[in-house]
Parts: structure tokens; C-alpha cells; sequence
């Protein structure tokens, strides 16, 4: 825990009291969710200030297993699905370098560099990202970021130990794939407004993919281009 990120812990109706009963909710699941066995992923939930990354008006919720509005039509995960798609991400894997398609709010993100690892995410709209890096910097954590179009990835930096996209596409966008490493894993919500699914595909030395479906869930779609 980087000390700027230790003194955002523990005040009022974000204590870590708070915290904890939101991981103790992960840790059990609902009828519809499985629970969140990585403790890792769990500690990092408990740590991250979730009510950092939305507006003030909204602090009192931060802590509720629900996702929220942060504007431009966007919102910050369930962290739920956070966590889940984080533990899929990690699981029997030790990855160290990891593409985020889908800055958002920054929490995602700071999930991840919780975690020890390299991060490296991508924004398309240009407000929404520098609100993020103002955040990320104020907890010491260290995130490279980029105003780009996400369905382009981040080639430059390839490839990657594991990829997380945060908002759905019809299909798996190729690019994406072609920028996974061999053995890498790559989490993201595929399908339209009506059905979607969260899948994990894992490259195979051959080049092909393993796919594995992991839950039912709700993103706002993946578009191309860029906003300021």
C-alpha cells in the first residue's frame, strides 16, 4: 500500500468498517453471484477508497455492491464484477504486465496496481481520463494511461499477460487478442443491450483460444473513436 493510498483508509462513513462488510458480501455471493474466493482480490477491495473514484454526492454509496453514474453515460462497475473479473484475470496465473480497456473512473485500474501489478489502461473519452490520472496520482499509484480508442488496444506495450475490458462488444475484438500474450488471459462482457455474458479466453500456443463463460452481466457497449 503506497502511503498517500494508507491515508485515504478509515474516516467516517468510509471507514474500513464500511469496507469490510462490502467484502464480507463479496466473500459470501447471492443466489445469482458465486462468491469471491481470492483474498488477494478481496484485500485489494477492502483497501482501494471506492469513494474517491465517483462524485461526492454519491460517498454515502460507495460502499454499496452496486454500480454508479460518473457521468458521459458511464458508470463505475458493480464491485462485484470488478472483483470477479479481477480473480479470473489471476486465477492459476501470475501475470505482470495488464491492459485495461476502459479507464472509466480509475478504480478498475487501481484494483489492479493494488495488486503489484504493470498497468496500463486506455480511455476513449478525454474528461472521464483526466479525471482518473488526477485520482490515481493522489494515491501514489503508478498507471499508465492513454486518450485513445480502446477497440485499438495499446499495441505498443505488447504483449500482455492479461487484458480486462469494462464495456461489451458484440464479439471479441481482434486486436485485442492478437495483443494477449501466449498464455494470457483476456476478461470482457460480450454481446448487446439485451444479453450479455462475461467471458475469459486464454491463448493457446497455437494462437487459437480456450474460452470459458463466467457469469451473466450488464456494460455499457464498447464504441470506437474519441471524446475530448
Amino acid at each position: 500500500m503506497t502511503p498517500r493510498l494508507r491515508e485515504a483508509v478509515g474516516q467516517g462513513m468510509t471507514s474500513q468498517r464500511v469496507r469490510d462488510r462490502l467484502v464480507e458480501r463479496l466473500r459470501a455471493g447471492t443466489d445469482n453471484s458465486a462468491g469471491i474466493r481470492d483474498e488477494n482480490v478481496l484485500n485489494a477491495v477492502r483497501t482501494v477508497p471506492r469513494h474517491l473514484f465517483i462524485d461526492e454526492a454519491l460517498a454515502t454509496r460507495a460502499y454499496e455492491d452496486t454500480a454508479l453514474p460518473i457521468g458521459h453515460s458511464q458508470t463505475i462497475s458493480q464491485p462485484w464484477v470488478v472483483a470477479r473479473m479481477t480473480e479470473a484475470l489471476l486465477q492459476n496465473a501470475s501475470p505482470k504486465k495488464v491492459l485495461e480497456i476502459g479507464t472509466g473512473s480509475g478504480y478498475q485500474a487501481a484494483i489492479l496496481a493494488a495488486l503489484g501489478l504493470e498497468v496500463y489502461t486506455v480511455e476513449r473519452i478525454g474528461d472521464l481520463l483526466r479525471q482518473a490520472r488526477k485520482r490515481l496520482r493522489q494515491l501514489g499509484m503508478n498507471v499508465r494511461s492513454k486518450h485513445d480508442d480502446g477497440r485499438i488496444g495499446w499495441p505498443e506495450h505488447a504483449p500482455y499477460d492479461g487484458i480486462i475490458v469494462t464495456a461489451a462488444a458484440p464479439a471479441l475484438v481482434s486486436a485485442l487478442v492478437d495483443q494477449l500474450a501466449v498464455g494470457g488471459r483476456l476478461v470482457a462482457p460480450v454481446g448487446g443491450a439485451s444479453s450479455q455474458s462475461l467471458i475469459k479466453l486464454t491463448k493457446r500456443e497455437d494462437g487459437g483460444v480456450d474460452e470459458e463463460v463466467l457469469a451473466p452481466v450488464v456494460f455499457v457497449p464498447l464504441l470506437s473513436g474519441t471524446l475530448d
